[in-house]
């Protein structure tokens, strides 16, 4: 019988690779609770139309990439592919947004199905932020800067890029479509079976290409720039005062569009090249108009996602990752011998109480001291706790031997009653 496995582009975080994530999971968590964000969870499965009213039906996402099904009541589910849209939902459902001002975080799960390639998956994880019922462009400053400093706090500022553009309004942006249209038409035989489908449907994706063909047909395309609102023009410039005067370097790319439809205005884009290929680990900015979209009253918003597969592989092949965040196993209690097993188990928690900082390993399952010895090493410990005695006695143990982990394996025995005041000498700590 053929052994199971998982799911294609659906990956195991092992223990060796689950340091990273918390590392991660942590500092993300104490950056946004610093500036007053607040967490939300809601489900990773939602009505299908949740995300066609919100995403846009036009859009790779939802024509090519969500996982949807009909349950048995013959509703049309779909497992979330991006976390914004649930987020409005349950905020809204839950009365979070009528006539008040929200910061909120989440993170977990999301699901597209696309071709798996390096950090990128068919269930991938974000973290997001979005802030509801403030005008720009000052929350838009803060979620650029709340980004900054979690770089800086994961030591990734010097390899990492902000661009920003304005992309208007939606009346703008049905204007410039109208415009680039017409340009594409007159590129027809330029562009790829995916450039001119898109021509048709929402010519604005086009500019989303990855063909280099595709790329140099767009070289003198009209500008997005040239069709914004003069009050859209207006915010972006005080968004750019602002990062300016926040230190945050950044650069205008006006062919920055995103990839979902709900945006407006400011967008944003934080990239790296440290993975070879250029490539975003974070993209926001505001949609003000999605919250009516979806049914509810008009509300301003903003926000980011960051993707979590890219940042794991940034942080371990730049070795950002500090030791202080891997999993330690500082004590290894061998019990080598008969009815030991109770008061080793006695003994390691005693440890653990005194010194809670400390990463202690009980031997279980039995084995003679070699082979205990040898595991005591491979875990990594730097000292070992031994209790060992031959035959079956009944007694407790009266006295253990405390050892190094090292070539030198300094050793003393130790009566029982001192052998926590001992193991914090030999590993230069006080009790807690």
């Amino acid at each position: 019988m053929a052994k199971l496995q998982a799911i294609r582009g659906m990956n195991d975080i092992l223990p060796e690779q689950s340091p990273t994530w918390r590392y991660l999971e942590t500092c993300f968590a104490r950056v946004v609770q610093s500036f007053g964000y607040r967490e939300i969870r809601f489900p990773i499965l939602e009505q299908t139309q949740l995300f066609k009213r919100s995403i846009g039906e036009i859009t790779d996402i939802v024509e090519k990439e969500m996982y949807s099904f009909d349950d048995r009541n013959g509703d049309s589910l779909t497992l979330r592919p991006e976390g914004t849209a649930g987020c409005v939902r349950a905020a809204d459902q839950h009365g979070l947004l009528y006539n008040q001002q929200q910061r909120l975080w989440y993170q977990g799960p999301m699901f597209r199905h696309e071709r798996p390639q390096k950090g990128r998956y068919r269930q991938f994880h974000q973290f997001g932020i979005e802030a509801f019922g403030m005008a720009g462009p000052d929350i838009d400053a803060e979620i650029i800067q709340l980004a900054a400093i979690l770089w800086r706090e994961l030591n990734l500022t010097d390899f990492v890029a902000l661009e920003i553009n304005n992309i208007g309004s939606a009346e703008d942006r049905r204007h410039y479509g109208q415009a680039l249209r017409k340009f594409l038409e007159s590129k027809s035989g330029q562009l790829d079976n995916d450039a001119r489908k898109r021509l048709l449907s929402n010519p604005m994706r086009v500019l989303d290409s990855k063909n280099p063909a595709v790329q140099a047909a767009l070289s003198d395309a009209p500008l997005l720039a040239d069709f914004v609102n003069a009050d859209s023009q207006a915010q972006v410039l005080q968004l750019q005062h602002l990062l300016r005067a926040a230190g945050i370097n950044y650069r205008q790319n006006p062919r920055l569009v995103r990839g979902l439809d709900y945006y407006n205005n400011c967008v944003f884009e934080w990239t790296t090249e440290s993975l070879g290929a250029q490539g975003a680990v974070c993209g926001g900015g505001r949609y003000d108009g999605l919250v009516a979209q979806l049914g509810g009253k008009p509300t301003l918003a903003a926000g980011f996602a960051i993707g979590v597969e890219r940042l794991v592989l940034m942080l371990d092949s730049l070795q950002k990752v500090p030791d202080s965040a891997r999993q330690r196993i500082d004590v290894y209690v061998l019990v080598v011998g008969s009815n030991l097993a109770e008061q080793g188990l006695q003994l390691s928690q005693q440890i653990r109480d005194q010194y809670p900082h400390l990463g202690v390993i009980c031997h279980s399952g039995g084995g003679k001291y070699n082979n205990q010895l040898k595991r005591a090493f491979n875990s990594g410990a730097g000292l070992a706790v031994i209790m060992e005695r031959e035959g079956d006695a009944e007694t407790p143990l009266a006295e253990v031997k405390i050892r190094t982990l090292d070539d030198a394996g300094v050793s003393t025995t130790v009566a029982i009653g001192r052998c926590i005041e001992k193991v914090g000498k030999f590993l230069g700590i006080s009790a807690s």
